[in-house]
């Protein structure tokens, strides 16, 4: 897939996370890259066949002070070829970009392994949020 048809998939995949959440999201970047490096792999202790999907970098904002400001963008990185190989066509890829969106989002939002995890299960279910909890 070009990488301009993935980053469309991408830009599907935010506008499906509730309003509430995006219109909290400050001083973000969302980028697609092709992979991660091997170091971030040792880094993170994944071993191939293993790989990473999407990535974290920044401050949760449960644990930014009063005083934060003047920082670089926090970061949620997607890595287009290792959801590729994973996938089986492009409804497959669109679903895999929207679970990891919502995982690294809610690493944003501090949550923790746990709770996204039970976002990420009602995610595949198809569950959506009702009008109550936007």
């Amino acid at each position: 897939m070009r990488r301009d048809a993935f980053e469309r998939l991408v830009v599907e995949a935010m506008a499906l996370v509730p309003r509430r959440f995006r219109d909290e999201m400050r001083n973000i970047a969302i980028v697609v890259e092709d992979e991660p490096s091997p170091e971030l792999l040792e880094e993170m202790e994944i071993e191939p066949p293993d790989s990473l999907y999407g990535l974290y970098q920044g401050t949760p904002i449960t644990e930014r002070s009063w005083d934060q400001g003047n920082d670089l963008p926090d970061r949620i990185t997607l890595y287009q070829i290792p959801i590729e190989e994973d996938c089986d066509d492009a409804d497959d890829v669109r679903a895999v970009i929207g679970e990891t969106l919502i995982h690294e989002i809610g690493h944003y939002f501090g949550l923790s392994e746990d709770e996204i995890e039970e976002i990420e299960e009602r995610y595949w279910r198809g569950e959506t949020l009702t009008e109550d909890d936007e």
